[in-house]
């Protein structure tokens, strides 16, 4: 059997499961078993993070157990699967230190294998700040080798975490010592194991990096169960009496327990309407189970414990008025500029949300583009009932198609609007004034698969971060998310970790795709006609991203020279960035500038084959399943000073040409189309186009404007089963 099983439950931090299973894998001592618990065989991100490192390693076992379940169930899961001497238990967020587990192996050699070993932990803040070891305070001075627990009657197991102690199987399986469901089961958990173990020893090194999440410990939130901590203490205390416990360990067990009770009912906002209820009942609890003998605390805290015993929420109350604070407490928010705005604005948030009103923007209110435009057309077919009002600029009124309804961003009336409007859809943010009123429904819908680094993962990268602005502020925005959209995993990962929130994930890929599955072939030779793509010619699509580092735009390629190299019958379809939109004449009538047209997704239609070098349009392009060339010719700088979350030159979607030369080369002798450009572009839409099967837009509108329940949203077509749209012209050059 292994030295030690590794328990890894997943469920909600995918974004960092990859991490917490390599520095298990990772480790110089490989006696180990490592297994990752996730939710269901398929349908769990979790399952190709795990499913990949399986592949690579086979001392990984992945197990699966319903998130229904909650933690426990995923711990009890793992624990039947596990084989190991020793059980470890890490959160999906959680790390261990690199040479971990052989400094723990020394240690349990050194102390003859005990029942159970505690070892230090570092909180390490999930933003900026000092990691701190709470542990190396709660674990005091013991014996240099094992020892009762008799010997050190403050160390009760309840104020420790399950992840910072190594558990001896047989001990776990002997006293049937396992996790009650609820989300206080580490307290039950501590206390039980150290109530029953005659050996234990500990470790004064950290051996586990634990994230702190910005949405903090479920313990910490509003719609936790506390009163199951109840539950527990009401658990351990009993079964402390039923094993006679001495006084001199029950005082310590009783203290500390009420410490976590006093620490809850001092946060009314964390109770609600039933801290009543949750004081009286550890009320009653505290005079049923005090040891005999029992002398409180000095002090405030122990005027608390009088005032528990007496039952006497009132003045418990008024005691702590004074020092309860208000965690998470917002900052205030800009407002609308102009008074007259600002008073209309504050009137309409007093006037109930319209159940029926839709508001979307995109690109900051650049006009009718993207997933929201997607959303808005199906909510039109699907829900027609949904007033729906596009929010744009000034200068993009006129670019809105007809029949849709908008308002100017800024105006009154957008105000007004974003005020009353249960729903609120858009692919970057809306303003910072917009207030996230409760019952509304905010809808991120992104607009491209990450492969710069985005959102907070930008602020060690000088350049972006200055350009960025305030990551405190960003965060405040997230936090009006209620959805997000996915068309991968990889961006599921992503965003977990870009933009920390308590918003729903939603898989569906990104509604902007979906006309990559529906247009026609006549669809495709309009837009060529209105693009004024000469009939029979192979239009290249050539769109470079934007770069942090330059001040404007640059094509970084001479087109005309790319042109008359790659052969006669190739026009290139120049669009740059979104940011440089102004109109420009380029080239001799070979290139024609689409910077300025409304839709990327008509140009992209339009195209027989893209160009691009690190821009998000490759994984969108990729569903349609035609030829992508990367023109990497600055990699290095790129990646160093934007940030990259993989190598895409080792996973390109397609021919990698490091220079012009190379570039035009590729065109000229027809690789960009041949067997290779195919296979690497099989790879890359397996991983990238998981989700965009042409009904994203309809998952959407279903799930969040009609209230449909997950179970019955459209499942995902199979990618061996979509038929892109059809490209215009072969790919077969002479």
């Amino acid at each position: 059997m292994p030295r030690f099983s590794i328990i890894v439950p997943s469920h909600g931090v995918t974004g960092r499961l990859p991490e917490a299973l390599d520095s298990v894998l990772s480790q110089s001592f490989g006696d180990f078993e490592l297994i990752p618990v996730h939710d269901t065989p398929t349908d769990a991100p979790a399952a190709e993070v795990t499913a990949g490192h399986q592949a690579r390693d086979s001392r990984v076992t992945p197990v699966h157990s319903p998130p229904s379940a909650g933690l426990a169930a995923a711990r009890r899961t793992g624990l039947h699967t596990a084989t190991g001497t020793y059980v470890l238990f890490l959160d999906g967020d959680d790390t261990l230190a690199p040479g971990a587990l052989a400094t723990l192996d020394a240690r349990l050699r050194e102390t003859d294998d005990p029942d159970v070993l505690h070892f230090e932990h570092e909180r390490v803040p999930w933003w900026e700040g000092p990691a701190t070891n709470p542990a190396a305070l709660l674990v005091p001075k013991t014996p240099s080798g094992a020892f009762h627990p008799e010997e050190v009657p403050r160390l009760t197991g309840v104020q420790l975490p399950a992840w910072s102690a190594a558990y001896r199987r047989a001990f776990l399986a002997e006293h049937e010592l396992t996790f009650n469901d609820g989300d206080f089961t580490d307290v039950s958990f501590g206390g039980l194991t150290m109530l029953a173990a005659t050996r234990v020893a500990v470790l004064r090194t950290v051996l586990v990096r634990h994230l702190v999440r910005r949405q903090g410990s479920r313990m910490a939130l509003p719609e936790a169960e506390h009163l199951e901590l109840l539950d527990q203490v009401d658990l351990l205390l009993t079964r402390a009496a039923e094993l006679c416990t001495p006084a001199r360990r029950t005082g310590p067990l009783f203290e500390q327990l009420f410490a976590l009770v006093l620490k809850t009912a001092a946060r009314p906002r964390r109770l609600g309407s039933r801290r009543r209820d949750f004081f009286r009942r550890a009320s009653i609890l505290y005079r049923r189970h005090r040891p005999a003998g029992y002398r409180a605390p000095g002090g405030s805290v122990g005027v608390q414990h009088r005032l528990l015993a007496a039952g006497s929420y009132p003045a418990f109350q008024a005691l702590r008025g004074a020092n309860r604070a208000v965690s998470g407490s917002l900052a205030r928010l800009p407002r609308p500029r102009g008074l007259r705005t600002r008073l209309r604005y504050a009137r309409a948030l007093r006037r109930p949300l319209d159940e029926n009103l839709a508001v979307y923007c995109a690109y900051w209110g650049r006009g009718y583009a993207c997933s929201p435009a997607a959303i808005h057309a199906k909510a039109a077919e699907l829900a027609p009932h949904i007033r729906s009002v596009f929010l744009v600029e000034p200068e993009a009124v006129a670019s809105v198609p007809e029949g849709v309804e908008y308002a100017v961003i800024g105006s009154h009336r957008a105000w007004e609007l974003l005020a009353r409007a249960t729903y609120l859809v858009n692919n970057a943010n809306f303003a910072e004034g917009v207030v996230k009123r409760p019952g509304s429904v905010h809808v991120q819908t992104q607009h491209g698969t990450p492969l710069k680094k985005m959102g907070v993962d930008q602020s060690t990268y000088p350049v972006v971060a200055a350009a960025t602005g305030s990551f405190t502020k960003l965060l405040g925005r997230v936090d009006r998310w209620d959805y997000n959209l996915s068309s991968n995993r990889h961006s599921t990962e992503v965003w977990e970790r870009a933009f920390p929130g308590s918003y729903e994930q939603l898989e569906y890929g990104y509604p902007r795709n979906d006309v990559y599955l529906t247009a026609t072939a006549d669809d495709v030779a309009r837009i060529r006609r209105e693009l004024g793509v000469p009939e029979g010619r192979t239009a290249v699509l050539y769109a470079p991203t934007h770069r942090d580092h330059h001040t404007g735009f640059e094509t970084g390629l001479d087109l005309d020279a790319f042109c008359r190299a790659a052969g006669d019958d190739v026009v290139v379809l120049l669009r740059a960035h979104y940011f440089y939109d102004e109109g420009r004449a380029l080239g001799d009538g070979r290139v024609i500038d689409v910077t300025g047209h409304r839709s990327s997704e008509d140009v992209c239609l339009a195209a027989d084959a893209l160009i691009t070098d690190y821009s998000s349009i490759m994984f969108d392009y990729a569903n349609l399943d035609r030829p992508i060339v990367v023109f990497a010719d600055d990699w290095e700088v790129y990646r160093e000073t934007r940030g990259v979350y993989f190598d895409l030159l080792a996973a390109p979607p397609g021919p990698v040409a490091r220079s012009a030369e190379e570039l035009a080369r590729v065109f000229a002798d027809g690789s960009y189309a041949g067997p290779a450009s195919t296979a690497a572009r099989a790879r890359f839409r397996s991983r990238f186009c998981q989700f965009d099967d042409g009904r994203a837009a309809e998952r959407v509108v279903r799930r969040v404007l009609l209230g449909e329940p997950p179970e019955a949203i459209p499942p995902l077509t199979p990618l061996a089963e979509r038929v892109p749209a059809p490209a215009a012209a072969p790919l077969v050059r002479s």
